[in-house]
């Protein structure tokens, strides 16, 4: 683990700070519950300044969002005892629902009104009729947290998010070059480029969430949004892109296809890679040229090399229109300019667009299990008249939601209670035998210095974020700080066991109902992928192919990080999403261009399209039949043949499409027989 550096030193003492003026603050107006200002200014406490104030706004905006639930529901509901758990568990559900599908920071808008309507909601049934009064008070508390520490944040030496962003496109942009240089070269794929293959899939959803924050950044960075937004597709694109270029290039390698002039222009190509933001823009057009220079006319007897070299320089022009954009967005970002350049190339509707995977039976999975988990709860504190059964209502929510979007929540639930019971037991040493000592405000500050000091170095290491934010949030809840010392342990220890009743019975629930691993979750998002090339090869208006890369890029970008912890079996080692983006670009290209063909090669094409379906309908990975292979080569003599003029690109998607199912498969030969009726029916 890293040790804590003198950025880390500062984030903590400026946290604290933040937390001690909003309880000083609260103590002076005299507020009911001072602890939850104290609570708050940890829990939005975040490292990069961006994220602190995104994390304020949704925070303040999901308490509210709560409190008005429960000023609803438990004043009309409070005589029904089970229809109020049922309604507050199923608030609770459906707001969780909701933030899972929602995999944006503004999904803790969702999230924390699903909890707090709990927190607020389950402690008044004794008394409804102080909800609102209840309900207020945790808004201005709250508020108060939030207003304390975006000051003191804003205010002392504040960690834009912006330099972080830039770092990242740095170094995502050097990974870049380099697989640029190994896919040009046509160099066969080691575990180098493997490891830099899943990093880009992974900073590509990292840039992402880092763009996300720019809005409440204090960086120049904040009035560039739209070129760093116009970056971030250009980055998106390029993945799929370098995948084609390296293996048309492998191709055309072992097949012997590499002619001089091809050879010349890849070297061309390599060095301006390597001149990296210093390669002049002028030089983008010149290879371009060359590579309209290169390109040959495609007919009935074209060979294989031919129709390969001409797909590959498809690909290189489309690999020099992505590098020139981002060397002008990176200068225009440079500058500062809200302003997009003049001299972008790619056209803005074919630029992929940054979407999210959204998984509505996990979504629908976690809501349930916290309702059933709040549930069973509440009929037990119903049944048993158990006092502090809101206490472990509270703590169940709060545990099933912080980690709802994990495969295995389970785990992280227990841990979170092993560390909310050590808060327990630190709490119980200030309330008992420090407290009592503490006559003032400064020895009050001290004394909590010696804790929540080293807790907000926790928060600030990632490796350790969350064990030191719920040391921090339960410690400084279960404290109940107040105006004048008011000790009970009896209170104090029934607190303490509604939380491990609370969250032992949210690990146990989530455990049977809601775990399911990291190479189920890595397996459902693949099918996810087959499930949209089947659909955009079925029908013709069913992907737009900007958002279609963009949604296959986010999966892919998940898909790396389970792969890292799962041990493959099965065949998930043997899938390549990368592969099936490719694959899914051509098929939606393909059904565009196929509504313009009629004829023979129009059928050859829509039989492909279908086939193409039914295999990714099928129990994939399993590898595609000859019966495919033979309708894609069909295709490919009968759209040569074709006398259109526009069959030039759909020629070059079907070649895309028998690439990424075929690699290994002999080449293509002109003239070749057409599928036999039965092999048609097979596929």
């Amino acid at each position: 683990m890293t040790l804590p550096g003198l950025r880390d030193w500062l984030f903590a003492i400026r946290t604290f700070a933040g937390a001690m003026l909003a309880l000083w603050i609260a103590l002076a107006l005299d507020l009911e519950r001072p602890y939850w200002a104290m609570a708050t200014a940890y829990i939005v406490a975040q490292p990069l300044t961006g994220a602190m104030r995104s994390r304020s706004l949704y925070r303040f905006c999901g308490t509210l969002l709560g409190a008005t639930a429960a000023v609803v529901l438990v004043p009309n509901l409070a005589s029904a005892p089970e229809l109020l758990s049922a309604a507050m568990a199923l608030w609770t559900g459906l707001c969780l629902y909701a933030a899972v599908l929602d995999r944006s920071p503004r999904s803790y808008i969702f999230m924390l009104a699903g909890y707090t309507a709990a927190i607020i909601g389950f402690p008044s049934v004794a008394a409804p009729d102080a909800i609102f009064e209840s309900a207020l008070s945790r808004t201005e508390e709250i508020s108060l947290g939030i207003m304390c520490t975006t000051l003191v944040g804003s205010v002392v030496l504040p960690r834009p998010a912006g330099s972080v962003l830039t770092f990242r496109i740095q170094s995502w942009l050097r990974d870049a070059n380099a697989w640029a240089l190994q896919a040009l070269a046509g160099l066969p794929e080691d575990a180098q480029t493997r490891a830099i293959r899943r990093r880009l899939a992974a900073d590509a959803v990292e840039i992402g969430m880092l763009i996300s924050y720019l809005a409440f950044d204090t960086s120049k960075l904040q009035v560039a949004t739209r070129p760093i937004t116009a970056l971030q597709q250009r980055i998106l694109m390029l993945l799929p892109a370098l995948s084609g270029v390296g293996d048309r290039v492998a191709a055309l390698r072992e097949a012997g296809g590499i002619t001089p002039d091809l050879r010349r222009l890849l070297d061309e190509l390599a060095a301006w890679v390597r001149a990296g933001v210093n390669a002049p823009q002028a030089e983008g057009v010149r290879l371009r040229q060359t590579i309209a220079g290169l390109e040959l006319p495609l007919g009935p007897q074209s060979r294989w090399n031919d129709i390969m070299l001409t797909s590959l320089l498809m690909r290189l022009r489309e690999l020099t229109m992505i590098k020139q954009d981002a060397h002008a967005l990176l200068d225009q970002i440079a500058s500062g300019s809200p302003r997009m350049p003049t001299t972008l190339v790619i056209p803005r509707k074919e630029a992929a667009t940054a979407l999210q995977h959204r998984d509505h039976g996990m979504a629908l999975l976690s809501g349930f299990s916290a309702a059933l988990t709040i549930g069973l709860i509440c009929t037990f504190w119903i049944a048993s008249a158990w006092p502090d059964g809101a206490m472990a209502a509270q703590m169940a929510a709060i545990a099933c939601s912080f980690f709802a979007a994990q495969d295995d929540p389970a785990p992280a639930i227990v841990n979170l209670l092993y560390v909310s019971v050590a808060a327990v037991i630190v709490d119980t040493v200030y309330l008992f035998a420090v407290l009592p000592m503490v006559h003032d405000f400064e020895m009050l500050a001290l004394a909590l210095a010696v804790f929540f000091i080293p807790v907000g170095l926790l928060i600030s290491l990632p490796a350790t974020f969350g064990t030191g934010m719920a040391l921090a949030a339960n410690g400084a809840s279960l404290m109940g700080l107040q105006g004048r010392y008011s000790g009970d342990f009896t209170s104090f220890a029934g607190n303490g066991l509604g939380l491990v009743v609370g969250m032992g019975t949210a690990a146990v629930v989530t455990g049977i109902v809601r775990s399911v691993g990291a190479e189920w979750s890595a397996w459902r998002l693949l099918r996810a992928g087959w499930s949209d090339i089947a659909s955009a090869a079925t029908h013709p208006d069913a992907r737009d192919r900007s958002a279609f890369a963009g949604v296959m890029i986010d999966r892919l970008g998940m898909l790396v990080s389970r792969l890292a912890t799962v041990q493959a079996g099965r065949g998930l080692a043997a899938t390549d999403m990368l592969t099936d983006l490719r694959i899914g670009l051509n098929v939606v290209d393909l059904q565009r261009g196929a509504a313009l063909l009629a004829g023979p090669a129009g059928d050859a094409v829509r039989q492909l399209l279908e086939a193409v379906a039914k295999y990714y309908r099928s129990e994939v990975p399993a590898p595609p039949a000859v019966a495919l292979r033979e309708a894609i080569d069909r295709a490919i003599r009968d759209v040569t043949a074709a006398p259109d003029a526009n069959t030039r690109d759909v020629l070059l998607q079907i070649v895309g499409i028998r690439r990424g199912l075929f690699p290994d498969a002999p080449p293509y030969e002109p003239g070749a027989a057409p599928v036999p009726p039965a092999l048609q029916a097979a596929v």
